[in-house]
């Protein structure tokens, strides 16, 4: 059945208006688009991917970006099961505090966590714990009272006093010495193979989320070692460890970037095509 000539269609599809102009063809059609975005019954009718609203897909888990400046030490509160099975940690902390919400990402020791619960009334906030991080960092072995680096993700009008740093813990290592030079620390620490490769003389590295400059890298020890000035002692808690601990360690990202273009063959690659 024809539609009638006095309907228009006018959804979100754009309106065809017929003029008629003179030519040697006594009645040529010129079709002209107008778009008319003005809501008709007629709506109804269109498919259903014209009706459905625009959605914005979020991230399935929080992404964050940290400076490896510590913010403030917190200390815990409690670690262990919570009541839905899963493993919760709880801090007492006021300066990460300010602002915060539900969701946003706090890193504790260098690792990246979400807020579940926060009571700025008491000064505590609450973050869950995976298997996963459970095993890759060191934050099993806190108890209540232990002293822990916090620090919030940047924003956009954050100043990057640091270097990027993920919240995403490489691995764990351990202090095997501590050494005093004036008012400063020398500080030691062992770890794995695989992660001594990204670790440089006067690179970055985050030491439980604090950002920091290596000093000499020891291959047949498999150690590296930093620097801690006087001030820098009293804001993070490596100074507080013993020889023995471990500490989170997560290397400079570009270290693993590049190591990646070149084990992809993306540089021989290149090389060959020019």
């Amino acid at each position: 059945m024809p539609l009638s000539s006095s309907l228009t269609l006018t959804p979100t599809l754009p309106r065809i208006a017929a003029t008629t102009q003179a030519s040697h063809n006594p009645h040529p059609t010129h079709l002209r688009f107008t778009p008319n975005f003005k809501p008709t019954h007629l709506r109804a009718f269109l498919p259903l991917t014209s009706l459905a609203p625009t959605r914005h897909r979020h991230a399935a888990g929080p992404v964050c970006l940290f400076t490896g400046i510590v913010e403030e030490m917190g200390s815990v509160k409690q670690l262990g099961t919570a009541p839905h099975g899963g493993f919760d940690l709880k801090i007492a902390a006021s300066t990460v505090l300010d602002g915060v919400n539900l969701g946003d990402s706090i890193a504790v020791n260098g690792t990246c966590l979400t807020v579940t619960e926060f009571d700025g009334k008491v000064s505590e906030f609450t973050v869950g714990l995976s298997p996963e991080t459970l095993r890759k960092t060191s934050l099993s072995e806190l108890e209540p009272g232990s002293p822990v680096n916090l620090e919030r993700a940047v924003t956009p009008s954050s100043r990057m006093g640091g270097h990027f740093v993920q919240g995403h813990v490489d691995g764990t290592g351990v202090i095997v010495s501590k050494v005093p030079e004036g008012d400063s620390l020398w500080v030691k620490v062992r770890t794995e193979k695989s992660l001594l490769k990204y670790i440089v003389p006067k690179g970055f590295i985050a030491v439980d989320g604090t950002s920091l400059t290596v000093v000499d890298v020891f291959d047949d020890e498999e150690c590296f070692n930093f620097m801690l000035v006087a001030y820098t002692q009293q804001k993070v808690v490596i100074p507080l460890k013993n020889v023995g601990d471990k500490v989170n360690l997560e290397v400079d990202i570009l270290g693993k970037y590049v190591e990646r273009l070149l084990d992809s063959g993306f540089v021989s690659s290149y090389t060959n095509s020019s």
